[in-house]
């Protein structure tokens, strides 16, 4: 460099190469090495190819009873629509081109980490503003966001999303260890391994029989109640543990194992609803939806457990003893068998509408 000349400012600079997480063997096995599935649009042919094996790529959500949820809605040119659960954007990038011209839709979601990702998703693909709005919040608070009118259709999916599951940083699954958290938003509320700590023995076992339908709340109650656990694996060592001393040798080992996971997943659920007053929030979703429907409107709610479905079930019922809705599904719909076939996380979900009286 000759006398005069000006060094170059190190903002210039080239940044330094950053590799990529690397992994043994011939598939990646932890969240964070599969950068194919974590980045769906560059590597499209990888995630097909998990699609195919019948399981979600990480980081990704396939939306469930799509067509189902359209025949329901019927979102027509010019209309205002919610999805109370924004999630993945899936089920609003099937509605919101049905609403065009004209129409719109507004997204909700609780979750502050996922919201984000979403909206930058789908402003990619040239879903955004004026023509959809999302806003960081729970469904519970709906009437705020009502238009002028109301709704003519409103969409709420209450299951949890793949991407939130499949990462072990957000502590919702017993398979992979992470913070015992299972908070849909991290900024609020107690976490699950708190809650543990201060709840009583009766009140956990009644939250886990009502959460989750446990039919070993006692015998668990008694062991988690007070334990200072902070992972998943954790928690799941000690529900292990507390089910073979219950089972002894009186259940074959097949049947323990079996029995084992289902209470596992029973207790995750159990904690997660607790820790989010998900069923709160679903009441009052059901309590303020008529108000905030046009006449005519429609509803639709995928639920995944009982305790859910027996809440929609029984808005819905009595709402139309009552004339708020003029008609209600006579049964819940579920997944069809291809799509439980290719998406297992369907073979769960149960789909309920309600339309309003005129």
């Amino acid at each position: 460099m000759t006398d005069g000349e000006a060094t170059p400012p190190a903002a210039l600079a080239a940044p330094a190469h950053k590799r990529r997480v690397r992994y043994s063997g011939t598939h990646p096995r932890q969240f964070e090495e599969k950068y194919k599935e974590l980045n769906p649009e560059a590597h499209a042919d990888e995630v097909e190819k998990v699609m195919q094996r019948g399981q979600t790529p990480a980081g990704m959500h396939r939306s469930i009873c799509v067509d189902e949820i359209l025949a329901i809605l019927n979102p027509q040119p010019g209309e205002c629509g919610l999805d109370a659960t924004l999630g993945f954007g899936g089920h609003t990038r099937a509605l919101l081109p049905r609403v065009l011209p004209g129409g719109h839709m507004v997204g909700l979601d609780v979750d502050s980490i996922e919201l984000p990702r979403t909206r930058e998703r789908l402003q990619t693909l040239g879903f955004g503003p004026p023509e959809l709005v999302l806003q960081h919040s729970n469904f519970s608070e709906l009437a705020q966001f009502v238009p002028q009118g109301g709704f003519d259709f409103v969409l709420a999916d209450l299951g949890v999303s793949s991407m939130q599951i499949d990462n072990p940083s957000r502590g919702f699954s017993f398979k992979v260890e992470g913070p015992l958290d299972l908070r849909l938003d991290p900024a609020q509320g107690q976490s699950a391994s708190a809650l543990l700590q201060s709840v009583t023995r009766k009140q956990l076992a009644e939250l886990l029989t009502e959460n989750a339908d446990e039919p070993y709340a006692v015998q668990l109650a008694a062991a988690m109640q007070g334990q200072y656990l902070e992972t998943t694996v954790q928690l799941a060592d000690l529900v292990r543990a507390t089910l073979e001393r219950t089972f002894k040798k009186s259940m074959p080992k097949d049947e323990r194992l079996a029995e084992t996971k289902k209470a596992l997943q029973r207790t995750f659920q159990a904690l997660r609803i607790e820790v989010n007053n998900e069923f709160g929030a679903l009441d009052a979703l059901l309590a303020q939806l008529p108000q905030c429907l046009k006449p005519g409107g429609r509803v639709a709610i995928l639920s995944f457990h009982s305790g859910e479905d027996r809440r929609v079930k029984k808005a819905f019922q009595t709402g139309e003893r009552d004339g708020t809705y003029a008609r209600v599904a006579p049964d819940p719909m579920r997944a069809s068998f291809e799509e439980r076939r290719a998406n297992s996380r369907a073979s769960s979900a149960k789909l309920r509408w309600a339309i309003k009286a005129g």
